[in-house]
């Protein structure tokens, strides 16, 4: 059945052998000829020779889940091939490599072949080892041109961006397109069924990945110093930074540098050095993944008691331990909430597109100073590292930073004894200084010991008892102050309900038109942020049952609410993936579908 700007597209590949710009070339010419496009980056963890995939959905009604089964498989790496001819939906489309036949194992009855001899063409017009294999990557861009009626002029366009300080290279790489774009209009019937129009539907939405959105948010926050230890999939989020700040926080006269990036010996010294920065005055953070979390629980749980902004984004991947590093999670949600030994608790944020990394990134160094805590922003590696459309990103100018309560030195003069941990406003917010303020007084009074509310050193129990139960005053503060739950109703119409957060999101969306469209009508809430409000406790109080969508095995977001909220857990209905792979739309389907007749039975 002909299907217009509404497919999936697959290329199969080896790690190492420069096809990620290939095929990011393939992604840009969809969005740029007006069609919502969604890449995903699937590689080993590896440095070279294993099995690389790079996805590309293409959608109309702008849904950018990730759907299962592929309309055309482009493969050109024979350790993968079995699994990917597999993979092919009936009735689709494999593309391969036909200067050597194809073996009678990877023939199925049910897809369609298109064998275009990209080795015998290189082979043809490139002596170069090392150029036949990027031009091969090339040539089957040109050949998915015309078999997708992908306008070449805006494949021309493109590489002419890309090359723009190389021009000898220009010429070459549109020969190559060329090859593969006139072997396929001179060999097949094209384009496919399912093809592109070009439209008007991306508006003034851009490509970008996670990390530099982050990175780039943490500039316009204000921060000055990044430590950090590299690790999959974070290491570009201090990439990213480092790039910004070189492009925005050099001063042009002089060439001084106004920041300072460390790349620390490990991910506890990276956090030490995170605290000791915050506490200095600097705006700081860190970026790391579920391994570096762990080990840095215990300075967490010391910037929570000593009370000092900390920033920390974690880009979750799979674990326990390991893990797959180069897969993507939502696993990290319970360790960060209580990171540390002891009772704490810390402020989550949940962003789920680029633009939300950037903005959710500014809004951590205004929520850590006021809150002269921890915030532990989660995204995860599919938005990290992939390329998501979003809306573009805005700045206000006349933004001040909010760096909360802080005392200067008329105001520790005129309040005669400071007491650093004394809650003055009743808020459980006390009032803190930054080192240096005054020559006597509130320089050096943060403690991560047991204190009473001049931060003097004391086993005393009431005390104790007394500063735990105003941290508790303070976190019941925050849940007014962080960022409230989208609904998508202006009132609850459904007796059931659906919670989802993240990157969850867009396949969540997506899944309840498909089962509205059956007759299954929810309510929805997404969640970007913890502590919950009273908001979140309200919308699931009002349905008889709330199915909680989350990409890990444990069920840890429904975990969350039931801890926190106390909540009957009968009545949330967990919605799980934990397979690497972004959720989709089909399986949310899937399991709602099986509940619901459940229930009805």
């Amino acid at each position: 059945m002909s299907t217009i700007n509404d497919f999936v597209v697959k290329f199969a590949n080896v790690n190492g052998t420069g096809s990620a710009s290939a095929n990011l070339l393939f992604a840009k010419s969809i969005f740029r000829m007006g069609v919502p496009v969604s890449p995903k980056n699937i590689f080993p963890s590896n440095i070279q020779g294993l099995p690389t995939w790079y996805e590309v959905r293409v959608s109309e009604k702008g849904h950018l889940g990730r759907r299962e089964g592929i309309d055309l498989m482009v493969c050109v790496n024979p350790q993968s091939m079995l699994e990917d001819v597999r993979s092919v939906k009936p009735g689709g489309y494999f593309m391969y490599d036909s200067t050597k036949q194809l073996h009678e194992e990877y023939i199925r009855e049910d897809i369609n072949y298109v064998g275009v001899p990209l080795m015998e063409m290189c082979n043809e017009h490139y002596t170069d080892p090392r150029l036949r294999q990027l031009f091969k990557n090339i040539i089957y861009v040109g050949a998915c041109a015309a078999l997708l009626n992908i306008e070449f002029s805006v494949l021309e366009e493109l590489v002419s961006e890309q090359f723009a300080g190389k021009t000898k290279l220009i010429a070459p790489n549109i020969e190559a397109l060329q090859l593969g774009d006139d072997y396929v209009k001179a060999n097949y019937t094209f384009p496919l069924p399912f093809h592109m129009e070009r439209r008007d539907l991306v508006k003034d939405a851009i490509l970008m990945d996670g990390n530099s959105a982050c990175g780039l948010g943490a500039v316009y926050a204000g921060a000055t110093v990044c430590a950090w230890y590299p690790i999959t999939p974070s290491t570009s989020v201090a990439e990213a930074f480092e790039m910004y700040a070189e492009q925005f926080r050099v001063d042009k006269e002089t060439g001084r540098k106004n920041f300072a990036i460390v790349q620390a010996e490990d991910e506890l010294a990276a956090i030490g050095m995170v605290i000791g920065a915050n506490w200095n005055g600097a705006r700081s953070f860190t970026a790391t993944s579920g391994p570096g979390v762990s080990l840095m629980n215990e300075f967490l749980g010391l910037a929570y008691f000593a009370e000092v902004p900390t920033v920390l984004i974690d880009v979750q991947r799979t674990g326990p331990s390991t893990g797959m590093p180069t897969r993507t999670q939502q696993s990290d949600i319970q360790i960060s909430a209580y990171a540390s030994h002891g009772d704490t608790k810390h402020v989550l944020l949940f962003p789920s597109t680029p633009k939300e990394c950037f903005d959710l990134t500014v809004d951590a160094f205004d929520l850590a100073e006021v809150l002269q805590t921890p915030i532990i922003m989660l995204t995860d590696l599919d938005l990290g590292m992939n390329d998501h459309m979003s809306a573009p990103f805005v700045w206000d100018d006349s933004k001040k930073y909010n760096r909360g309560k802080v005392l200067n030195a008329q105001q520790l003069d005129e309040i005669g004894r400071y007491g650093r941990y004394e809650d003055v406003d009743g808020d459980g917010i006390t009032y803190r200084t930054i080192p240096a303020t005054h020559p006597k007084k509130g320089a050096f009074v943060n403690r991560g010991t047991s204190r009473d509310e001049f931060a003097v050193y004391t086993e005393n129990s009431d005390a104790y008892r007394r500063n735990m139960e105003r941290l508790l005053v303070k976190w019941d503060t925050a849940k007014d102050m962080v960022p409230a739950p989208q609904f998508y109703q202006e009132k609850n119409q459904n007796e059931v309900g659906v919670i989802f957060f993240g990157t969850s999101t867009q396949s969540a969306e997506e899944a309840m038109e498909i089962l509205k469209e059956n007759g299954i009508n929810m309510d929805a809430m997404r969640l970007l942020s913890f502590p919950f409000s009273k908001a979140v406790n309200d919308f699931i109080y009002a349905h008889q049952e709330v199915f909680v969508i989350e990409q890990n095995r444990d069920a840890q977001m429904r975990g969350l609410l039931t801890l926190e909220l106390n909540i009957d857990p009968n009545k949330l209905i967990p919605v799980l993936n934990f397979d690497g792979m972004p959720i989709t739309a089909d399986l949310i389907v899937k399991r709602i579908t099986q509940s619901v007749s459940l229930t009805k039975i």
